[in-house]
């Protein structure tokens, strides 16, 4: 694309990335002592956790990924003609960057700024990803989308436009996640935008099985998050003395994930340990599903207006724009 055009510098701005810090710590003996324990989703993407999701996300179980891609697929140049060309990309919990890649030619934006927690393994992603696009302007960012966070002056103020695909929003709490959609709105100007992708609500077997595949990938990527916290808290769990658990909570409209003791045990960390009783689970995740109607008028309450949507033919998700007003 474009051959001869000088590759920009790619530079990555860590300055509130996630790493074996004082923070982590804290935050993460706290959760394993309260009274509901619990370990922040953030903690699944070390090196192998993310290599992990991006394996759950070609299960036939997990209708997510293929149903947002198969969304952007049929309505790309629909997309298109809501993005003003020339915008600046910034993409929320980019992982691979491949979701932004795949909109690179149709959205033509000038300034790419990809944001993760995982550091390492969003340096190797852009380092490729130059290489492919080396016309677009390229800034990785290590954020912790938990904690407040800024943008760095490299990203200029106009046109920007937030992509949150995934329907990674989910993953929030509904006070947190409307929170975090203000500060996205704060930080557009009034040509700004939000390309965000959100799981609708469904059949129950049709979750549970998104979220305990088969194969156990899921499984797998939940219990991982032992091993990482071992090497940040120098903890010593057995991940062979835990199972994953998920289900769909309907009252609360969203996906619970958790790991539950298999028999009573007991984990030391640093000058700290906690009893595990049999049965006793730790909550790793929540993932809330919405209905179409109450989403959008949640972005109309925060600010944004002029959305359009489009969903796929079961109506099991949803692409909304919504620019900034």
């Amino acid at each position: 694309m474009n051959v001869g055009v000088a590759t920009p510098a790619c530079i990555l701005d860590s300055i509130t990335a996630v790493d074996n810090n004082d923070h982590d710590k804290q935050e993460l003996v706290k959760g394993l002592l309260a009274s509901a324990p619990s370990i922040s989703p953030k903690y699944f993407y070390d090196a192998l956790g993310s290599v992990l999701f991006e394996a759950i996300c070609v299960l036939p179980e997990y209708y997510l990924t293929r149903t947002e891609a198969n969304i952007f697929h049929l309505y790309q140049n629909e997309i298109a003609q809501c993005i003003p060309s020339g915008s600046t990309l910034i993409d929320l919990g980019a992982g691979n960057c491949a979701k932004a890649a795949q909109l690179f030619p149709v959205i033509c934006p000038t300034h790419y700024v990809p944001i993760d927690i995982s550091v390492n393994y969003l340096t190797h992603a852009v380092q490729h990803l130059q290489q492919r696009f080396p016309n677009i302007e390229m800034t990785a960012l290590g954020r912790d989308f938990f904690v407040p966070w800024t943008l760095p002056h490299q990203v200029r103020s106009k046109q920007r436009l937030f992509f949150y695909p995934g329907s990674s929003i989910g993953n929030f709490e509904l006070d947190v996640a409307m929170t975090f959609l203000k500060q996205l709105r704060a930080l557009c100007d009034e040509d700004g935008g939000l390309l965000i992708g959100i799981d609708l609500i469904k059949q129950r077997p049709i979750l549970n099985a998104a979220y305990d595949d088969s194969l156990g990938i899921t499984a797998a990527f939940n219990l991982n998050v032992l091993r990482h916290i071992n090497q940040l808290l120098g903890a010593d769990f057995d991940v062979s003395q835990w199972r994953h658990v998920a289900y769909f909570n309907e009252a609360a409209s969203r996906m619970e994930m958790y790991l539950e003791a298999r028999a009573a045990v007991d984990v030391c960390w640093e000058t700290s340990r906690r009893h595990f009783a049999s049965g006793e689970r730790i909550h790793t995740e929540n993932s809330y599903k919405y209905s179409l109607p109450e989403f959008i008028t949640l972005l109309k309450e925060i600010g944004f207006g002029a959305t359009r949507c489009w969903t796929d033919e079961n109506a099991w998700y949803a692409v909304i724009y919504a620019k900034a007003t």
